[in-house]
């Protein structure tokens, strides 16, 4: 096999950077009902398709908890008791470029790293108004648990909700 020097281009170097992200996902049950949300038709990834609220670490979040708070607040507008994380799991996706960047990324990806957390709603009043126009939301439900089965979710949430819907041992 052929050495290949410090720095060189190579196979390796050619390939596609992968950014590192991290996101949280709230499990936010009342009443028997868990909160989920809809991407709109304008999501370049999964329109019409329902997950639960959370989104992507961002650089200014310092703690987890506030972290899942202010997604939740922004996606939903519900306040949040954070529980624990029950689950891991991971996505890749094309890379979108940070906020401060005017050009979208090219042929990068993103390997996003999740927790899902149980949390408990302390308001229950859920609305899409402060939401971000990149959210791509055009609806939210409080879902029956005995029913979740019946909403088309998103592909990499599915285990996770299988996780969420188990009864622990």
């Amino acid at each position: 096999m052929p050495s290949v020097e410090a720095g060189a281009t190579g196979p390796l170097t050619a390939l596609s950077p992968i950014r590192l992200a991290f996101a949280q996902k709230a499990f936010i049950v009342s009443g028997g009902r868990l909160l989920l949300v809809r991407k709109s038709a304008s999501d370049p990834f999964h329109p019409g398709r329902w997950e639960v609220p959370g989104g992507r670490l961002e650089e200014d979040d310092l703690d987890l908890d506030d972290h899942i708070r202010r997604e939740v607040w922004e996606e939903v507008g519900l306040k949040i008791d954070p529980g624990p994380a029950f689950h891991l799991w991971q996505w890749f996706m094309p890379d979108r470029p940070p906020a401060s960047a005017g050009a979208p990324a090219k042929g990068g990806r993103t390997r996003v790293v999740a927790a899902a957390r149980r949390c408990r709603p302390v308001t229950l009043d859920a609305s899409l108004a402060n939401q971000d126009t990149g959210d791509h939301l055009d609806g939210c439900a409080w879902a029956p648990l005995d029913g979740i089965h019946a909403y088309d979710l998103i592909p990499s949430l599915r285990p996770v909700m299988r996780a969420f819907l188990t009864p622990p041992r």
